[in-house]
This record gives C-alpha cells, structure tokens and sequence, in this order.
C-alpha cells in the first residue's frame, strides 16, 4: 500500500521559499529594478502569515539589505522576519526547482526531482538543482530522489490524490524522452501516491515552460477547480483554452472560470515572444492569505471576488504582477511551500 501523499496547498505551511531576482538575463536594464519592488510587496505580505525562506544569491545580498532596510521602515505589521540564505542562485522560480514535500506515514519527506531549465532552455541550472538537496540538509528532513526531470509548476494536486498536468510539458522530449505516458503515471504515483491523472492539452503562448499547469487550471478545493477561458477566437489561446476546458468538464470536477487577461506586451521578451503568460491561476495560497496577481482592470475585481469566495477565512490579497510576469512566471511559479 502507498502511504504517500502530495499536501495541497491549502493546508497548514511551515514556510514559503522565495528567491530574490538578480538574473540580469531574465530582467535586463531597469526590469530588475522593477520586479525587485513586486518582491519586496510580496515579501512584506507573506511575512504577515508565515515565516519566508529566501534565497539571495551572494553578489546581490548586500543590495536587498539596503532596499529591505528601506522598505521595512514604511511598515509595521510583521509577524516574521525573513530567514536569508546566502546561495548561487541561477534564477527566481522556486516553484520548479525548489523541494516538492510529500507526506508519508505522518511523516514530511523531500522529493528531489531533476530540474533542467524546461528542457535546458536556460543554462546554468545547476546550483538551483541543488536546492532541495540543501534544503533537506538544513532541516533534517529524509530526501527521495527519482530519476525524472520534474518542476513544480507542471504538477497541481488536491491532496486527496488526484493530479493535473498537461501533455506539453510532460510528453515533451526535452524533459524524459525515454519515458512513456504510463512510466510518468507509475513514477507519479511511486513517489506523490497519485491515484487520478487529469491530462490537459498545453498550455498558455508565451509559456516558456512548454505549458504549465499553474498558468491554466488549480484547486480551489478537493473537487473544484479554477480554469481560464477566452471567448476572443482571436486570441492565440482560444483552441487551447477550449480544448482544455472540454477535458476538465468530462472530468466531472466542479469548475469555475475567469477570462484571460491582456497577455500581449510591446515589443518582446528576452525570448523573442510578443506574449506574456498572465493568468488568475498562477495564485498562491498562503496560510492566512491567497495571494492573486492582478494585471487587467477588466477582470481584477472579478478574480479577487472569486478567492474570496473560496478562500472566506483568509485575507485575499491583489499584487500587481504586470512587471513580475514580463519574465514568464508569476506569484506561483517564484514559491515554493515547505511542510516539515
């Protein structure tokens, strides 16, 4: 019998993990300026409800002191400090490199998948693929290692041992060539005790991660969930998004929808895409409060009614991610929750 199971992410956290932005790839020019104030918001919100662990790389330590410093003096209802970790740090997104707990037992558990870059688009990679490994370390607590390429991000549970993911990314030969969908099913079920798979399509253009999950559909609770739609047959997500759509309804979860916000930029990112992934679903659920990016006045307030509604015993908190999802990610893919 499989004892093991993947929390989600509603329940009781005992940190959130964060890295500080200061790849100046990912932002270049004044870009780091920009996201360094999203972090510094996000930052002071989560640290109202539960404890931080954030990665600084070294050269960039000394610059968030003095920008924290600064910040910090403006408020005044923090519950914890950040617990700062000096490490190499390739890049922000915790989401997908950093450690993925299971419970087992009763028990709190590290697994340590591979962690490419999204099929090694983004190198160097490496320092951030030892994270849960240093994490492990740091806390005493027991690691599994699969052998599997594997980031957080592609992967959304309810706990009760039912998954979402998407072809695109799972199926992709950039990530485990040598392995079929029924091998991902067994190792998924090996490791998070997975006993339902749901398999989306893909995922949102300018998803640089080949399309993931948390850009597209999430838990709002056991048998709930919230997926995005457009009914612009213009926008480049249209067939997706209703391809998707049909697969959830047959899936017989309850569903709720938001629309699309503006995800059409001026000029590019650093990859070359006119397309940002903005999405409602790329929420992140913190012990006393959900934090909800915000990037169209359009549909903000319909998405913050929306979490209110699910989420009536914690704060619903809107940030700004305008400037944070320029890089391809947004206030999912930069946390990572910790159980232990």
């Amino acid at each position: 019998m499989n004892n093991r199971r993947l929390p989600a992410e509603w329940e009781k956290h005992s940190a959130t993990q964060l890295h500080w932005p200061s790849n100046t790839e990912t932002w270049p020019s004044n870009r780091l300026e920009r996201v360094e104030k999203v972090y510094l918001e996000i930052l002071s919100k989560l640290l109202r409800f539960e404890v931080v662990h954030l990665f600084i790389h070294p050269f960039a330590h000394q610059r968030f002191n003095m920008l924290w410093a600064n910040f910090k003096s403006e408020i005044s209802n923090l519950k914890f400090a950040p617990i700062i970790h000096a490490f190499p740090i390739n890049d922000v997104w915790a989401r997908d490199c950093g450690p993925i707990f299971i419970e087992e037992n009763g028990d709190f558990k590290i697994t340590d998948w591979i962690y490419n870059a999204w099929g090694e688009k983004y190198p160097p990679w490496d320092d951030d693929n030892r994270i849960p490994t240093f994490v492990s370390d740091l806390l005493n607590v027991d690691i599994i290692s699969p052998e599997m390429v594997l980031e957080g991000g592609a992967i959304e549970g309810n706990g009760k041992g039912t998954l979402i993911t998407t072809e695109s990314v799972m199926l992709n030969p950039n990530r485990n060539p040598h392995l079929s969908k029924t091998d991902i099913e067994a190792i998924l079920t090996k490791y998070l005790g997975i006993n339902h798979f749901i398999w989306l399509k893909g995922g949102l253009v300018g998803d640089d991660t080949d399309g993931h999950v948390d850009d597209l559909t999430r838990f709002l609770n056991e048998d709930t969930v919230l997926t995005m739609i457009t009914d612009d047959k213009t926008d480049p997500n249209f067939e997706m998004l209703k391809a998707n759509f049909q697969i959830l309804k047959d899936s017989g979860l309850n569903i709720e929808t938001l629309p699309m916000p503006k995800c059409k930029i001026e000029g590019t990112t650093v990859d070359g895409s006119e397309y940002v992934p903005a999405s409602y679903a790329n929420y992140y659920v913190a012990n006393g409060c959900v934090l909800v990016p915000l990037y169209d006045k359009r549909y903000d307030d319909q998405a913050l009614d929306l979490f209110r509604t699910y989420f009536p015993n914690r704060e619903v908190i809107g940030i700004n991610c305008s400037d944070l999802v320029w890089g391809q990610g947004s206030l999912h893919c930069i946390t990572q929750q910790w159980f232990f």
